[in-house]
């Protein structure tokens, strides 16, 4: 039996502009997990997972074309974790390696019990983490960097706008500035040129990831409205057509990048009240991007959730794409919590008790 697990992520500023190449955004990895465990199976694969009900989905190999390995699935819909089987198989194929049946059984902490999920990136987790449980399945020998960027293939291929920020944060671990890279360029050279080629083409050179130190005179509080968000559907609400450009998306853009490359300065000198203040402007500048592009970024619960935060001494924001899910709050160690806390439950806005997960390893292994 294999084991792996990813953790989710939270992004603390650069929402929406990452998804640009090359542009910015800070991201923590969070003490809660995805957890993959494999075992070879002989005549089928499945995945057993409570998204998908009771029953696994079932697949098997066919012949495709070159550079192709295809996975048919019986039945569900195409999803995240049958794209990173299928990437991986087609690696697998293109190192001449011989191909095994397995089964998946998937268990998630990034929901809560019902399975309403926190908007803790549980797509970009099960993603890494199958990525890795493969890996391992076929003695790949895959560097971190490789199992991210095949972990950002499989993404892309279901999702392709998405920036990575997650998928790298559940890689990762801790706390992470990223760009994203030339997702378009690099669907090309996947659907080319096929997997191995694409871990190493052009369109990665936008992209990077350095790790930030942990702020010593911060705490993280994280609150959640109840309300699940499609970061797809509102990030593509935002963006200018694809060969159009918007004046206010190109000022937020700008901006964001600006507020960014502050709270990394401010976290690499541990200036906290500085943080705060970029916490707000980082608010302040989704807010407007919402009445721009008429999304509704900041709920009226997300609102609560940051208004109240400021009221008692902190900063707070919504955390990815907004339109509900999580807000996060920025806290001086010196200032005391339990009034905010209280008043967020009066306002049945939940906290969620994590912190920052670390993982081993430099970022550029």
């Amino acid at each position: 039996m294999i084991v792996t697990r990813a953790p989710g992520k939270l992004f603390i500023a650069g929402e929406y502009a990452v998804v640009e190449p090359g542009e910015p955004a800070v991201l923590i990895a969070v003490d809660r997990f995805l957890t993959v465990h494999l075992a070879p199976s002989d005549d089928v694969g499945r995945v057993h997972s409570r998204e998908y009900g009771q029953a696994p989905v079932v697949w098997t190999r066919a012949e495709g074309p070159e550079h192709s390995v295809n996975i048919v699935v019986e039945h569900q819909p195409y999803d995240y974790v049958v794209s990173a089987i299928t990437l991986m198989e087609r690696l697998r194929d293109e190192r001449g390696l011989p191909a095994h049946y397995f089964d998946l059984h998937i268990e998630s902490d990034l929901d809560d019990s019902s399975g309403r999920k926190f908007g803790l990136g549980s797509s970009a987790a099960v993603t890494v983490a199958v990525v890795a449980a493969l890996d391992e399945f076929y003695d790949l020998g895959l560097s971190r960097t490789e199992r991210f960027r095949l972990a950002l293939l499989s993404t892309i291929t279901v999702a392709p706008n998405a920036s990575g920020g997650d998928v790298a944060a559940s890689t990762y671990g801790g706390w992470i500035r990223y760009s994203a890279p030339d997702r378009v360029t690099l669907r090309e050279s996947l659907e080319r040129h096929g997997v191995t080629k694409a871990l190493t083409s052009p369109g990665w050179s936008p992209h990077r990831v350095d790790r930030l130190p942990d702020p010593s005179s911060l705490e993280l509080l994280v609150g959640w409205t109840g309300s699940p968000a499609s970061t797809e559907r509102l990030v593509g609400g935002v963006r200018p057509p694809s060969g159009r450009t918007a004046s206010p998306y190109e000022s937020f853009v700008d901006e964001s990048r600006d507020c960014v490359d502050a709270l990394v300065a401010s976290l690499r000198a541990d200036d906290g009240r500085r943080a705060l203040d970029v916490i707000g402007r980082a608010r302040r500048l989704l807010q407007r991007l919402g009445e721009t592009s008429g999304i509704r970024i900041e709920t009226d619960e997300l609102r609560l959730l940051c208004d109240l935060a400021e009221r008692h001494g902190t900063a707070g924001k919504p955390s990815g794409a907004g339109g509900g899910d999580c807000g996060i709050v920025l806290a001086p160690t010196d200032v005391p919590l339990q009034r905010l806390l209280s008043a967020w439950e009066a306002q049945d806005i939940r906290r969620l008790d994590m912190s920052v997960q670390h993982l081993p390893g430099s970022a550029d292994e």
